[in-house]
C-alpha cells in the first residue's frame, strides 16, 4: 500500500490539497493565515518531489510574463464586461471577493509575491500537471489541473473565482509545456494580480 502511495502521489495529495484550500477558505477573518500555511505545505510537497523546469532566460520570462499577464488580465476584463451584460450578477461575487480575499496591506502583496504565486505555480501547474501527464494525454492533462485548480477556488463559495481559475490555469499550462519555464509563469501571475488589484481593478 505505501509504495502505491509513493508511485501514484495524486491519490493522497489531490485530497489533501482540496481540504487545505478548503481550510482556507472557510474562516475569512484567518484567510491571509490559513492561505499561506496551504500554500507553504503544497509547495514544499512539489519542490522536493519534482524537478520543476528553467528553460528561459530571465529577460525573456519578464518580457514573456508581462505580455501574456496583461493578455490574461485583459481576458478576464472582457469576460466581466459581457457576463455583465447578462443577467448573473457577475458584479455581486466579484466586490465580495475583492471585499473578502483582496490584499490591503504590504505584508499580503509580501505573501503573494513570495510565497502564495510561486506555490501555486510550483503546485498546480508544476507538479499536478506533471504527475497528470503520466496518465493521459497532454491537452486532458492541461485542462484536467485547470479543472482541479478551479474546483479548489470554488470553496470561496463564488463562481466568478472558478471560471477565473480554470480559464487562467489552462492559459499557463499551455504556457509552461511551450515556453518550460517557471519564472515566467510567476512573472505571469503576478503581473495579472497587479493589474486587477493596483492598476486596474474590475468596476463593481
Amino acid at each position: 500500500m505505501l509504495n502505491l502511495l509513493k508511485r501514484h502521489t495524486l491519490i493522497w495529495l489531490l485530497p489533501l490539497s482540496l481540504y487545505l484550500y478548503y481550510l482556507a477558505f472557510e474562516n475569512t477573518s484567518i484567510f491571509w493565515y490559513m492561505y499561506t500555511f496551504a500554500i507553504l505545505v503544497l509547495m514544499s510537497i512539489a519542490i522536493v518531489n519534482y524537478s520543476v523546469f528553467d528553460e528561459l532566460k530571465t529577460w525573456k520570462s519578464l518580457l514573456y510574463g508581462t505580455l501574456f499577464g496583461t493578455l490574461i488580465y485583459a481576458a478576464l476584463a472582457l469576460g466581466y464586461l459581457l457576463f455583465d451584460l447578462l443577467p448573473l450578477n457577475v458584479a455581486g461575487p466579484v466586490s465580495a471577493i475583492q471585499a473578502l480575499f483582496a490584499p490591503t496591506s504590504i505584508w499580503h502583496y509580501l505573501l503573494l509575491m513570495f510565497v502564495i504565486v510561486p506555490g501555486e505555480e510550483l503546485f498546480w501547474r508544476g507538479y499536478i500537471q506533471q504527475q497528470l501527464k503520466k496518465y493521459m494525454k497532454l491537452p486532458l492533462a492541461i485542462l484536467s489541473a485547470s479543472l482541479l485548480f478551479g474546483f479548489a477556488l470554488a470553496f470561496s463559495g463564488f463562481w466568478p473565482s472558478i471560471v477565473a481559475g480554470v480559464l487562467a490555469g489552462i492559459t499557463l499550462g499551455i504556457l509552461y509545456e511551450w515556453k518550460r519555464s517557471m519564472p515566467l509563469l510567476i512573472i505571469t501571475h503576478l503581473v495579472v494580480l497587479v493589474l486587477l488589484f493596483i492598476i486596474m481593478p474590475l468596476p463593481v
